[in-house]
C-alpha cells in the first residue's frame, strides 16, 4: 500500500464557483459536505510537534486515526507518509492514545467536501477562518494539471497545514483563542493577510 501523501493546498475566494468548475470537468462528489471535528494529539513535551509530526484522531461520518510525518516541499506539492485507518469508537481511541502518554493538544474544525477526478481527489475546505482547496494526486504532474485545468494559480500554494495557519493568524491579530472552531470564530473577519497567505482564484 502506498502511504505517501502528494497534496497542494489553496487559499480559496468563491468554492461556489470552484464546485461549478469541478462539475463541469466530469468531477463526482465522493463524499458530501460533512462536519470534521478534529484533535490533535501530542506528548506532554510536544515532541511530536517539534519533529513536524502529526497524530489526529478525527470524527465526521466515521472515525479515523491519522499519522503523518515531517512533509517535503516540491514546487508547492507537500509530500510527506501519511497512515491512516478507521476505528469503530472515538472515545476508546481518545482513552488508549491518553494511556500512552498522548493528550489533547488542540481541536479544530471544518467542512469538507470532497471530489473525485480520475486518480485525483479534490476536497473544498471550510474552516472558521476560510476556505480553501486540497488537491491530492499521485503524483506532481497530476495535481499541477487540474490546478490549471480549474483556473487556479498554483504559485499561491500553501505549504503550512491549518494549524500553522491558525497560529500564524493569532499571532499576527493577538488572539487569545485555543481551538479552531466556528463558535469561537463568531464575529471574527480573517483577512489573508492574518495568515500571510495569497488567494489562488
Amino acid at each position: 500500500m502506498n502511504d505517501q501523501e502528494r497534496e497542494m493546498k489553496l487559499y480559496i475566494r468563491d468554492l461556489g464557483t470552484l464546485a461549478e468548475r469541478l462539475r463541469l470537468s466530469g468531477a463526482e462528489i465522493a463524499r458530501e459536505r460533512t462536519l470534521e471535528h478534529n484533535l490533535r494529539l501530542d506528548t506532554p513535551d510536544g515532541s511530536l510537534k517539534k519533529n513536524g509530526c502529526l497524530l489526529r484522531l478525527r470524527r465526521d461520518d466515521r472515525v479515523s486515526v491519522t499519522y503523518k510525518d515531517r512533509t517535503e516541499v516540491q514546487d508547492g506539492v507537500i509530500t510527506r507518509r501519511e497512515i491512516e485507518f478507521v476505528a469503530d469508537d472515538f472515545q476508546i481511541v481518545l482513552k488508549l492514545f491518553n494511556a500512552l502518554g498522548y493528550k489533547e493538544v488542540v481541536v479544530y474544525e471544518k467542512y469538507r467536501t470532497v471530489y473525485r477526478l480520475g486518480d485525483v481527489e479534490v476536497a473544498l475546505d471550510e474552516l472558521p477562518y476560510g476556505d480553501f482547496v486540497e488537491i491530492e494526486a499521485p503524483s506532481n504532474p497530476l495535481i499541477e494539471g487540474v490546478v490549471q485545468m480549474l483556473g487556479l494559480d498554483g504559485t499561491k500554494a500553501i505549504v503550512t497545514n491549518y494549524l500553522g495557519l491558525f497560529e500564524r493568524l493569532k499571532q499576527a491579530r493577538g488572539i487569545g483563542i485555543h481551538d479552531l472552531t466556528f463558535e469561537n470564530f463568531k464575529g471574527l473577519d480573517i483577512s489573508a493577510d492574518d495568515m500571510g497567505v495569497e488567494l489562488a482564484d
